[in-house]
């Protein structure tokens, strides 16, 4: 069983949100995350992969043009994404610089997927997915795991 981290990140936050989540996956045994930025992520590793997170800075109040361009170009696999389990993460430079809408956003396209859809954990803050202002810190990197894990642990209950 493989999950997928994939992230855009221009100054490095999406990165460091994302390399927390990667660590939560790969808590889970039996399961194997592959973590990559959006420029190396092929059709094979979407297609292989039964979980996808996926996380993007906020431009705009959505997704970074770079991960909705690979979103789009992926769609022909669209009939082979269906029943794997996927969540979003997102970072931004401001507290109220949207966020949850950037969330919304990949979530939709997840959903578009076909994809089974799962936020974030109850103890960790129990809404759309991971997100943070800024460089993660120590709350968000944690919160991070929680989705990691979470996932992981969904992937190998629906497909082990």
């Amino acid at each position: 069983m493989q999950v997928l981290v994939m992230y855009f990140s221009r100054t490095g936050h999406t990165k460091l949100l994302a390399e927390a989540i990667a660590q939560g996956v790969g808590e889970v045994d039996s399961v194997n995350c592959l973590l990559k930025p959006i420029a190396e992520v092929t059709k094979e590793d979407f297609v292989r992969s039964d979980g996808i997170i996926v996380g993007s800075p906020v431009y705009f109040g959505g997704m970074a043009g770079e991960v909705k361009a690979l979103l789009d170009s992926f769609v022909g696999v669209r009939p082979k994404m269906a029943d794997k389990v996927g969540a979003a993460f997102a970072t931004s430079g401001d507290l109220s610089g949207g966020k949850e809408t950037t969330l919304i956003s990949l979530l939709q396209a997840l959903l578009i997927y076909g994809m089974i859809i799962v936020g974030d954990p109850m103890d960790a803050t129990g809404h759309y997915g991971v997100s943070c202002v800024g460089e993660p810190d120590a709350a968000a990197k944690a919160n991070g795991i929680k989705l990691g894990k979470r996932l992981a642990t969904l992937v190998k209950k629906l497909k082990g």
